[in-house]
């Protein structure tokens, strides 16, 4: 069984959820560990979906056949969700930043990677983020440690999760369970009737 769009959409929107996003992060403990404070996580935690950085200098993508970024300019990140580290005391963004990557469908391995080095080349030249709403008043600098998370399913192609563990890449295997609403409208959306 191949890996679905629904999958990847429920897990990214679970994950937008900080309370979520810490008990992801439970699956790998040295990252649990960097969580300022367990005795108010929810506070310790942001959880930015789809994240958008604002870059300082201007970053070349001739060699992989992009278009140029100018310096000011704001990027989306490949990746699927930003986990920010925050001080619960002093609201504060601590140095700690952990980019999920949860396997998208129809992705491989080398696809599934590049954008993790995507990810590190944008964000080398120094960055700030576009927080959320309700994070703008916490400084925006960019993080002194990145960190990627991968998620994968038990779908997911084996090469895929040989590969991430060879190349020395931190993953949890996630398990999805299907809502009625989802499976009723993917039913609806290949023609055949609920049952």
């Amino acid at each position: 069984m191949a890996v679905k769009p629904s999958h990847y959409e429920a897990l990214l929107a679970e994950y937008s959820d900080s309370r979520s996003a810490i008990a992801l992060l439970k699956q790998y403990r040295p990252y649990l560990e960097m969580i300022p404070s367990m005795r108010r996580p929810e506070e310790s935690v942001i959880a930015i979906p789809l994240p958008i950085v604002r870059v300082r200098e201007g970053i070349s993508q001739a060699g992989s056949g992009g278009s140029p970024i100018q310096a000011g300019e704001t990027v989306c990140l490949p990746c699927d969700v930003a986990i920010l580290m925050c001080d619960p005391e002093w609201k504060v963004k601590m140095g700690v930043e952990i980019l999920i990557y949860i396997h998208r469908p129809q992705e491989d391995f080398s696809d599934l990677l590049r954008r993790w080095r995507q990810t590190q080349v944008w964000l080398d030249k120094g960055y700030e983020w576009l927080m959320p709403m309700r994070y703008r008043h916490i400084l925006s600098e960019e993080g002194e440690n990145i960190y990627p998370l991968f998620v994968v399913f038990p779908e997911t192609p084996e090469r895929i999760k040989r590969g991430l563990k060879a190349a020395g890449l931190p993953f949890a295997v996630q398990t999805w369970e299907p809502t009625e609403e989802i499976e009723e409208s993917e039913s609806l959306s290949s023609g055949s009737a609920p049952a």
